[in-house]
């Protein structure tokens, strides 16, 4: 059933995910602008931003635990691309100090041992090689997402990162105006359905038990925006969304993190 499919891997193909892949786009031109020479993205997911990173690399490592028909294309379409199937960490099959820059966006949360994962990306990345990161930004979640291991403020990224990086840039994604009319609306739907959680079971109960309830009521909320705002959905575009320094009001945070060896 289509109502099952998970909210944590958007495309293009639902309307009503249109502004959380609109968002997940945006990162991907933000990294083009960035990267270039020998480049790994850890959690390639449908393979969307494949598009848009390759023709910026020599070299266009993916890497991630599934594989699907349009993987299976775009490795057709792009003979720079390389496609490993695997979970992480470890960095299974990369060298040490053999890639430029590090992409991953919405991962890092999925991810049990956050710390051996920065790790890992440390030892892969050449000396000034990057880390271009992107994940929620904590205060900025309308509630618990039991998919994710964790969620960070902006310090605890920053902690994280620079336990390994020699420096750490901490941007955010933010909206406009078209976009937080969309969150504030998406806010007083979200407390429609919590607010029969008088226990505050979302916080208390194991986040594996509440993964395929949080997924069939995203997608029923997702759905009811679409049809009560349709045009509020549909006309959030990538021009939208902006870079800024990161602040508790942004909707991702967005950091670039150098290794710098001596």
């Amino acid at each position: 059933m289509k109502i099952l499919q998970t909210a944590e891997r958007v495309s293009d193909k639902d309307l009503s995910d249109n502004y959380i892949y609109q968002r997940s786009l945006f990162a991907y031109e933000e990294a083009a602008k960035l990267v270039s020479g020998d480049v790994l993205e850890i959690g390639t997911g449908s393979g969307y931003g494949i598009e848009i990173i390759s023709p910026k690399t020599n070299k266009f490592i993916t890497v991630d635990k599934f594989e699907n028909e349009n993987l299976k294309h775009l490795k057709e379409k792009f003979n720079n691309l390389v496609f490993i199937k695997t979970n992480v960490p470890p960095l299974t099959g990369i060298a040490d100090n053999s890639v430029d820059y590090v992409i991953t966006f919405q991962v890092i949360e999925h991810i049990q041992n956050d710390k051996e994962f920065v790790k890992e990306i440390y030892r892969v990345l050449k000396n000034k090689g990057k880390l271009i990161v992107t994940t929620p930004n904590i205060k900025m979640s309308l509630t618990r997402n039991p998919w994710h291991i964790r969620e960070y403020t902006i310090k605890q990224l920053d902690d994280l990162l620079m336990n390994y990086f020699q420096s750490v840039e901490k941007l955010g994604v933010y909206g406009n105006e078209k976009v937080m009319k969309h969150y504030d609306k998406n806010k007083e739907s979200v407390k429609k359905f919590t607010r029969f959680d008088v226990l505050n079971l979302q916080y208390l109960l194991p986040r594996q038990l509440l993964q395929i309830p949080y997924d069939i009521l995203n997608r029923i909320n997702r759905k009811k925006l679409m049809q009560s705002s349709g045009s509020l959905v549909s006309d959030i575009k990538l021009e939208d969304y902006f870079i800024d320094k990161a602040n508790d009001n942004c909707l991702d945070l967005f950091y670039c993190a150098e290794k710098i060896t001596l």
